[in-house]
């Protein structure tokens, strides 16, 4: 494409990130790598849905604006980060799908083994440690996750999608925004249903043979459907399963328990399922040494049972 189609295109992505929701006012911004030095990037202070190809700022790779009239988006430096680090990527897509961002606010990991496009299509998506935007730390802060995922939920801002063009990169940005609405609706009708151990395996072969690449993969005895592959970064960020619990079985194991040696692995994590005063599914048992704690209560819990014991009591020493 030559540089006004490319214009052209980015403008189509805006209007389509402004009419669903995902970039209210001047939120967000779209980039594309047009050659070795040269990305075209939106302007800052613009709505993305009513940009023209003129508004479009073009900057070298070290993130000096080379033309346009308008200033470029303060978060160019994300996104030459990342091209620097993946050769492969000419475009990124930064916005605020509500329904993704809302994981990233709660901390939540988003659950696998639910939906076979997204599995097929995203596989573990993570979620990046909140970071003040348009700096180099916030650029940086994305580089542990690009190499093994082409979006990433940034905490308390939005997503970061990526991809050889504008519209790919868009695409997933809109998977995920809609397989998060699914899920919230879901869970607001009841349990969410996860696929079986073998549907799992089975979805993974099927990815290998259609020639995608699952993480899960490069992991020894790593849990199925329980967002192993960024697990490491929880510790930093907060997330964990609190809304949603995924089920615990692991690849190749024929008993589809989980079944660690010592201490239950997600009792040790911190944010995860069974940290802190969240039980472990395993405990007593399958050699997970963890000791459960008993109910846990709040202080309104403790009054009414409080109130309802005195009122048996007092019931029964009137009887008496």
């Amino acid at each position: 494409m030559n540089l006004h189609q490319v214009k052209e295109e980015i403008c189509d992505i805006g209007r389509r990130i402004y009419n669903r929701g995902f970039a209210s006012a001047n939120d967000g911004n779209i980039s594309y790598r047009i050659d070795e030095n040269r990305v075209v990037c939106t302007p800052t202070g613009v709505s993305k849905g009513f940009m023209k190809p003129d508004d479009l700022c073009v900057v070298d790779m070290n993130g000096h604006q080379i033309s346009g009239t308008k200033k470029m988006t303060s978060e160019i430096r994300q996104h030459i980060t990342i091209m620097k680090h993946r050769t492969d990527v000419r475009s990124v897509v930064h916005c605020h799908p509500p329904h993704a961002t809302a994981f990233g606010i709660a901390r939540e990991a988003i659950p696998q083994c639910v939906l076979p496009e997204i599995d097929i299509n995203m596989g573990d998506v993570p979620i990046a440690r909140y970071i003040i935007p348009g700096g180099q730390a916030f650029a940086d802060v994305i580089i542990p996750f690009i190499d093994k995922s082409d979006i990433i939920v940034q905490a308390n801002h939005g997503t970061v999608s990526v991809g050889p063009t504008v519209e790919k990169a868009y695409f997933l940005t809109e998977m995920l925004d809609a397989y998060c609405r699914i899920l919230l609706i879901a869970r607001s009708l009841g349990k969410v249903e996860y696929f079986s151990k073998d549907e799992a395996e089975d979805l993974i072969t099927l990815k290998t043979q259609w020639g995608f690449k699952d993480n899960r993969t490069d992991l020894t005895n790593c849990e199925l459907c329980a967002n192993d592959v960024f697990r490491d970064s929880w510790k930093e960020t907060g997330v964990g399963h609190r809304a949603f619990q995924p089920p615990t079985f692991r690849r190749g194991d024929a008993g589809g328990e989980c079944s660690p040696s010592g201490l239950c692995r997600r009792c040790a994590d911190s944010g995860s399922c069974c940290a802190g005063s969240r039980p472990c599914a395993n405990a007593g048992r399958d050699g997970c040494t963890r000791q459960n704690p008993g109910p846990v209560t709040n202080p309104e819990q403790e009054l009414i049972i409080q109130a309802i014991t005195d009122r048996v009591v007092q019931a029964l020493g009137k009887a008496g």
